[in-house]
């Protein structure tokens, strides 16, 4: 716009002198060498303005002549730029696509165009990592170390091929270099850092994680999070050998993340061993409101030194209420309970989760109530054997991986803060029996954590009978397997129940003279016994309950003890009878196959639907006949 105000102005500039001449005419004469001209003094100024005019004009053709190779050289090497960057596009594009051909072809003809551009070499590289010449690209990356400008790409080109080649110590090396270079690039701070976090370099990934926090790489809420998880995984080292330091690195790393399970337990732990039951308590209080774990309810409850087990139940009751919709608390009462013997308490807390919310850490703690208080063998083996079908606990779960301990990095990925509490995926049901094969590992994970519960209701047990002992009912459920492809398949679950009945003086009619200790299936002596007895069929399972009358003796002479004797050893052999006839039906048989003590009110009883998941991680049960 400028422009065209100033060639209007300077037209009008001529135009107005022009007219200027016009009006004032004059003439002009010229005498040189006898020559005589005279003309018009507006000609002359004509006849002057042409000849600037022509001169100048043939000054521009000399010049353009002149200059006419650099001019040609010029436009040859725009072209050739042209042809360049249109290659590099090209290029570009196609190893974005995949296409190795097209890829080569672009990254030749911008080699030739454009030899020395920073993404000529760039093009190379990446062509030849899409055509697998790797050490072509490292060669190109090498290449570019040289020059400051490119310097960053080709350490940037061998940090990822040293990634891709699984070579972590290079990987590690060419991110520090291009941190100490440049620490406001992201990728080689975030990358040092998670070296630094797979190699257990704590100390040194606390100063990288300072460094990207004051080079805005991560926001505020996160370097918080990661810093208390590097303070805690410092703690967790310490803790045995250098119990000060690590208590300070806890409390920090504990007011970093107050949701931190591992850095509350480990703070509540050492306060409590320093004999700071209030701050432990505090401390413990703060993180079990927002994430409850079994960790935290057994700091809480030993947080006191000497205090008895009654005591620690109290405590542990205060903690649960905190957090009444968590199943950890009811939890964390029971096995609290079961440590001060009261059993009762142990029931009424886990009363309201064996509905709805029954896990296999709940029915192992109801197998241990029903050991510890009653030596009911038989109810023992049975929430054994409901765990199996049972909803797995919670547990430390990252990336797919389920620890028993936190750690602050996943063992997969190495990222840090992977691990998190949580319950784990199940895996889908299948039809080549994967499933089962792995819910018979999980059932024997916990008959093997339940062991010692099951030698000491079986060390409770009587070896012999006597007039002042109780007597053991031993009954057997016989529950077939519900898979019949082959022999080995066709596995039965032995459950066996023991419940505690009044003797009489004569002797047992349940258990063999012979051998006390091992389970009779028989009928009973007493007729009123015969009268109550019931059947029941299952389609999996034929389970006869047979209710025994409390005998009373009448003399303890010698002639009595020897009729109870025979008494036993006629039942015994007609128990033999019955067990040698697996074909007749159980449905008219009026011998008793399987004897089952009463079930306690609050026992929600067998899931007989679960068997076919069960039974293969028992043998068939064999009576004394068989």
């Amino acid at each position: 716009m400028l422009r065209l105000v100033l060639f209007l102005i300077t037209v009008l500039a001529i135009a107005s002198g022009f007219a200027w001449l016009a009006d004032r005419p004059g003439s002009l004469v010229l005498n040189w060498q006898g020559y005589e001209i005279q003309t018009s003094v507006f000609r002359a100024i004509g006849i002057v303005a042409l000849l600037i005019a022509a001169g100048l004009m043939a000054w521009s053709v000399l010049r353009y002549i002149w200059l006419s190779p650099a001019l040609l050289g010029r436009y040859m090497r725009r072209q050739r730029q042209r042809r360049g960057l249109d290659a590099l596009s090209s290029g570009m594009i196609a190893i974005s696509a995949g296409d190795r051909s097209a890829a080569n072809k672009f990254a030749q003809q911008a080699r030739k165009s454009l030899p020395n551009e920073p993404l000529t070499h760039l093009l190379r590289a990446q062509t030849a990592h899409l055509t697998g010449d790797r050490a072509t690209a490292k060669r190109i990356y090498e290449s570019m170390l040289s020059a400051p400008d490119t310097e960053q790409l080709g350490l940037r080109g061998l940090y990822l091929e040293a990634t891709e080649m699984h070579e972590p110590e290079a990987a590690r090396h060419f991110a520090t270099r291009a941190m100490t270079a440049n620490p406001s690039l992201s990728w080689p701070v975030e990358a040092t850092f998670q070296h630094q976090c797979q190699a257990a370099n704590w100390a040194g990934a606390l100063e990288t994680l300072a460094t990207a926090r004051r080079y805005g790489h991560v926001d505020k809420p996160t370097a918080d999070r990661r810093r208390a998880v590097l303070l805690t995984a410092q703690a967790q080292r310490l803790e045995d050998g250098k119990a000060d330091e690590a208590l300070g690195l806890a409390l920090e790393a504990h007011g970093l993340a107050k949701d931190l399970i591992p850095a509350a337990a480990i703070a509540g732990r050492l306060l409590a061993a320093r004999g700071n039951t209030s701050k432990a308590a505090k401390v413990v209080q703060k993180t079990w409101a927002l994430a409850p774990h079994p960790d935290l309810a057994t700091a809480y409850a030993y947080a006191r030194i000497g205090d008895s087990p009654k005591d620690r139940l109290e405590r542990v009751k205060k903690l649960a209420a905190t957090a009444p919709k968590s199943s950890e608390g009811p939890i964390a009462i029971a096995v609290a309970a079961l440590e001060a013997r009261n059993f009762d308490e142990a029931r009424h807390a886990l009363a309201p989760l064996l509905k709805d919310r029954l896990t296999q850490r709940i029915a192992t703690l109801m197998a241990r109530i029903e050991g510890e208080q009653h030596g009911d063998k038989g109810r023992v083996r049975e929430w054994l054997a409901r765990a199996v079908t049972a909803s797995r606990d919670p547990a430390w779960t990252a990336d797919g991986v389920v620890s028993e301990h936190w750690a602050p990095i996943s063992p997969v990925t190495g990222e840090i803060d992977a691990f998190a509490w949580r319950t784990p995926v199940e895996r889908a049901p299948d039809q080549s029996g994967q499933s089962l094969s792995a819910k018979t590992e999980e059932l024997i994970a916990v008959l093997a954590a339940a062991q010692p519960t099951i030698e000491a209701v079986s060390e409770a047990t009587p070896t012999s009978v006597s007039a002042a002992e109780p007597r053991h009912d031993t009954s057997t459920v016989i529950i077939p397997s519900a898979t019949e492809n082959s022999a080995e398949d066709q596995a039965n679950v032995s459950v066996e129940a023991t419940a505690q009945k009044p003797k009489s003086a004569s002797g047992s009619p349940g258990v063999s003279a012979e051998s006390p200790t091992k389970p009779a299936v028989g009928r009973y002596t007493s007729k009123g016994a015969r009268k109550k007895k019931k059947r029941f069929q299952h389609p999996q399972a034929s389970v006869a309950i047979n209710s025994d009358q409390p005998k009373k003796s009448k003399s303890k002479s010698t002639d009595s003890q020897t009729r109870s004797a025979k008494e036993a050893q006629k039942a015994s052999a007609k128990s033999d009878n019955v067990a040698n006839k697996p074909d007749q039906d159980s449905a008219t048989t009026k011998q008793s196959d399987v004897f089952v003590s009463p079930r306690a009110p609050d026992d929600p009883g067998p899931d007989t639907g679960d068997a076919d998941l069960v039974s293969p991680a028992f043998k068939p049960y064999r009576t004394a006949s068989s």
